[in-house]
């Protein structure tokens, strides 16, 4: 199967989903999945059969230094 941007996360039975620790007691979080083939997929946990956006290794990785930096604190400050 062809993964790509938008397919449904329930297309991807396989999938152990899970979400940070910092995740909110009303689960408003994403949630990241590892993928066999060493992507890793992302879905909103409030729409948890809704659409995975799905993401390299290498683009998670710019992603959570990014973060890490502080590279996206402006959106929530």
């Amino acid at each position: 199967m062809e993964l790509c941007n938008g397919i449904g996360a329930s297309a991807l039975a396989s999938a152990t989903w899970i979400k940070s620790g910092r995740s909110n007691a009303t689960g408003n979080c994403v949630e990241l999945a590892a993928l066999p083939d060493g992507q890793v997929a992302v879905r909103n946990s409030r729409d948890p059969q809704g659409p995975a956006l799905i993401y390299t290794r290498d683009e998670i990785a710019a992603f959570v230094a990014g973060a890490k930096d502080g590279d996206f604190d402006f959106l929530i400050g």
